[in-house]
């Protein structure tokens, strides 16, 4: 029973993030021509210069994206993000019918813009934030972001920064140097909403986390597998029982969090863990040991 309620809450959870960010695209962003990034952002453009659906455009951009995900990452672009696709392009395409493509506000006026980008960051974040919870992915330009992360240096965030910003720069030769700074507000706003209100992951990049069950080889090797995270085995030993207890620890970036917990969690509901805040993670799928010496001279230099 408690295995049907966790998976419900995960469909629910879908399906909120879903509406939520629908509600972004296709009552502000899209309205306002704010091309934010990612799949959305495309499917903006596509919409204001060639007369497309802003959903069915959203659908069509993501679906290829997402074979290519399960080929590279394999079984966690599974089922509940495919499910989180199809509603935000649905929703969208739904929403965009009943109020029009004309959104909620009069665009006669240059504020309801900036309010646009506001409101429709911060519903695309909680929208994003409650897919992410549930342990899916957005999908969309975020997997092609993840595979500049796999097959090149460069971090997740920084990988996820240029595809952003190339929509983005497109946006600005498309629309105007204007709309562009404002989908840059909207970029802001949707991911301090996504880690600050929703997802409750703190202030910093990653956390680390100390995982103590029966199960540790399992959950080590999807760590490695599923979230392209190291995983180290600790030896440790309970001190009621004298018995040895192996401790999986793990440095895992806030994005993924969720996606742990629930790899956990299938492979052992009685798992203990203990969740840190990493103030600063250097090393391969983070921020490199050079550009954090190169930030200390900067800062001295400044400080002299």
């Amino acid at each position: 029973m408690r295995s049907w309620r966790f998976r419900l809450q995960e469909i629910a959870y879908i399906a909120m993030g879903s509406l939520f960010t629908a509600m972004g695209i296709a009552l502000f962003c899209g309205p306002a021509k704010i091309a934010s990034g990612g799949v959305s952002g495309i499917a903006i453009i596509f919409h204001h210069t060639l007369g497309f659906d802003t959903g069915l455009m959203i659908l069509i951009l993501s679906v290829p994206l997402f074979i290519l995900g399960t080929a590279i990452f394999g079984p966690q672009y599974g089922f509940k993000s495919l499910l989180g696709t199809f509603l935000l392009s649905a929703f969208t395409s739904l929403l965009e019918a009943c109020f029009g493509a004309g959104g909620l506000l009069d665009y006669s006026h240059e504020l309801s813009i900036l309010l646009s980008a506001i409101s429709g960051g911060a519903l695309m974040g909680i929208g994003v934030g409650l897919v992410l919870r549930s342990g899916a992915n957005t999908g969309g330009t975020d997997i092609l972001a993840q595979i500049l992360a796999r097959f090149t240096p460069l971090s997740m965030g920084t990988s996820l920064f240029i595809v952003d910003a190339l929509v983005i720069a497109a946006s600005a030769f498309i629309f105007s140097l204007e709309m562009a700074l404002y989908a840059t507000i909207t970029v802001y706003i949707t991911s301090m909403t996504i880690d600050k209100v929703v997802l409750s992951f703190g202030t910093r990049s990653a956390k680390t986390v100390w995982i103590i069950s029966e199960h540790y080889e399992e959950i080590g090797a999807a760590i490695m597998e599923e979230l392209g995270h190291g995983a180290t085995l600790v030896e440790a030993e309970g001190m009621y029982s004298k018995q040895g207890r192996p401790m999986v620890l793990s440095v895992i970036s806030n994005n993924k969090l969720t996606l742990l917990t629930n790899i956990v969690h299938r492979f052992d509901t009685k798992a203990f863990m203990v969740i840190g805040e990493a103030y600063e993670v250097l090393g391969e799928g983070f921020s490199s040991i050079e550009a954090a010496l190169w930030r200390g001279r900067s800062d001295t230099t400044q400080q002299q």
